[in-house]
């Protein structure tokens, strides 16, 4: 980040923390700021993009037309009362005289002043030089991107009970999903049954005819999980119709060409692009140590090493996992510390750690080490289907697809939230999905070139 040297230090009454993002982290640490801190002890402020928080692991449930997508938006006004909440960019950060520096959304820039500075900008898409990816995949990371997967395969196959053009027939029923992490194998799974739903509607078209294919680099998905549930993942989608390649990749994207590696060819309307996230560029820039994957190098206490004055946690903290450490180290595995994973459980943990860290700090008293037994995890595949593994436990099929949406809802900040996610399942079950398109496709500004291109007929509607 460049250094402005004609910032001026500017004397505020009380000390001044400044959170820069609004997720996980950032609404979590403002959150706990608020009950913490005494009237009067500290000015909190943060500075996000969008003025929202997204409950990002419900997004493929919004997809597969089970949850209402603007249910999973939290607007952090409403929410955090007692900060200031800034909608703008953070487009560079002065260390030397501690400002802010943020662009807002009429191109105007201003600085903000902070005596504590908690980075939590999150992650962005991961991808990789692969010719024609950047331009025709779509993302799988925010409630438009989710509300437009919906949209999109349900037109996908509108198109195909309505055309007698075998190669479109084909390419409108072909989807593609590259990546097999939690994200990628929940989309799938949630797109697949919407789609099994909505064909029933069509005289004319059979389950059969539809085509998924999950690719995924590695030899199994869902590689967090222990290999007896992935394997049974794996099982569960293919058997639901769910092509999986494993050890495969993606070579070219040239508009509905998809091209794989080994030279395999097939054509697809839609593909999906979730191989994986990376820390947030903004945090590479500040000159301070960040490990492989760009995230900030922190002590066990959230600080950032080599700024007393900065904070991080979650996608863009690289900080070592002491309860891990201490059982490798038992077990003499390894001498080094292990780091967290980037999960979401982590990141919620870390976060109320560091807010109380940071009322430590202000009140003179000592800091606290962040130390957190991972419980598990759980991933849906699916209605009714899913796998977890909870303090060592191994479930699967429904019992651990329910358990998957009970500790996701409990999650889900505010009980109005709640509440909403909630009535949608319940109206679900009563009614089936939402099968409802859009009357207006919602497009994530990097499809923006190719609805210009179905606008002027380039391409089949």
């Amino acid at each position: 980040m460049t250094q402005h040297a004609t910032s001026v230090a500017t004397v505020h009454p009380r000390p001044r923390i400044v959170i820069v993002g609004g997720g996980f982290v950032g609404y979590t640490v403002a959150r706990r700021l608020a009950r913490g801190l005494r009237a009067g002890e500290a000015d909190v402020v943060l500075i996000d993009g969008t003025g929202v928080m997204t409950y990002q692991p419900f997004l493929p449930e919004a997809a597969g037309g089970l949850v209402e997508p603007r249910h999973l938006v939290i607007p952090l006004r409403q929410v955090l009362k007692k900060a200031t909440v800034v909608t703008g960019l953070v487009t560079s950060i002065d260390r030397t005289y501690r400002k802010v520096h943020v662009r807002l959304p009429d191109g105007t820039d201003y600085a903000e002043d902070y005596d504590q500075l908690v980075l939590a900008p999150g992650a962005v898409p991961r991808t990789r030089p692969i010719p024609g990816l950047a331009a025709g995949a779509v993302g799988f990371g925010t409630v438009a991107d989710a509300a437009y997967l919906r949209d999109r395969v349900l037109r996908r196959i509108a198109l195909a009970a309505n055309t007698d053009d075998w190669p479109t027939f084909r390419r409108a029923l072909t989807f593609v999903v590259i990546g097999g992490g939690y994200s990628g194998v929940e989309a799938i799974g949630e797109l697949q049954s919407m789609a099994m739903a909505a064909i029933r509607r069509y005289p004319n078209l059979k389950p059969r005819y539809l085509r998924w294919e999950l690719i995924e680099a590695s030899d199994e998905i869902m590689p967090e999980l222990p290999g007896n549930l992935g394997a049974y993942a794996r099982r569960r989608l293919t058997k639901s119709g769910i092509s999986v390649r494993l050890n495969s990749q993606i070579a070219a994207l040239d508009g509905d060409l998809v091209t794989l590696a080994g030279g395999q060819q097939f054509h697809a309307d839609t593909v999906v692009w979730t191989a994986g996230v990376r820390a947030n560029p903004l945090l590479a820039g500040l000159g301070l140590p960040v490990d492989a994957r760009g995230r900030l190098q922190c002590d066990p206490t959230l600080r950032v090493q080599g700024d007393d004055r900065l904070w991080s946690a979650g996608d863009g903290a690289a900080v070592p996992d002491l309860v891990a450490g201490d059982r490798l180290r038992r077990d003499k595995a390894m001498a080094a510390v292990p780091l967290c994973g980037p999960t979401a459980q982590h990141a919620v943990r870390q976060a109320k750690m560091l807010a109380r860290n940071l009322i430590a700090g202000l009140r003179g008293k000592s800091l606290g080490d962040y130390r957190h037994r991972d419980a598990g995890s759980v991933a849906s595949l699916g209605l009714h289907r899913g796998v977890a593994k909870i303090y060592g436990v191994s479930l699967r099929g429904p019992a651990a697809w329910l358990l998957h949406r009970c500790y996701h809802l409990l999650m889900v900040p505010t009980w109005g939230r709640r509440v909403r996610v909630a009535a949608g399942w319940a109206a679900a079950l009563l009614g089936g999905r939402d099968l409802t398109p859009l009357p207006i496709a919602v497009v994530p500004p990097y499809l923006a070139a190719e609805r210009e291109r179905d606008q002027r007929g380039e391409r089949v509607a």
